[in-house]
């Protein structure tokens, strides 16, 4: 089982930014996929961003809606996964959850084992 613990979550303006922080333990792999999902009041959870390191190369994947101002980074050795996010907007508010395992497909769709408990993330205008 994998554990997995956020932080840095918060209240910030519109424009402002915030970095989020995800450790994993327990029974963690370098090799599997990790990432970011987001759940807003009345919608759908949804992908953010995700990696994957097969040892060899690495593959970083980001929803559109995120790209470029949002950036994904990972210390493998350590397990933790980092998502830096600028330039934020009233419609980024949301819970984000940290993801880890399962499969993550090129195209942004994630399908992962092991959720955190999510940590909040408000941008006012």
């Amino acid at each position: 089982q994998v554990e997995l613990a956020e932080s840095g979550g918060g209240a910030v303006q519109a424009g402002g930014s915030l970095r989020l922080s995800c450790a994993a333990s327990g029974r963690t792999s370098s090799r599997y996929a990790m990432g970011w999902m987001r759940q807003a009041p009345g919608k759908e959870r949804e992908f953010v961003a995700g990696h994957t390191w097969n040892g060899d190369s690495t593959n970083t994947v980001y929803a559109a809606s995120v790209m470029g101002r949002f950036t994904l980074s990972r210390e493998i050795d350590k397990n933790i996964l980092y998502l830096q996010m600028n330039n934020l907007k009233p419609e980024d508010a949301a819970i984000y959850y940290c993801a880890a395992g399962g499969v993550l497909y090129s195209s942004g769709q994630y399908y992962p084992d092991s959720w955190g408990q999510g940590t909040q993330v408000t941008v006012s205008s």
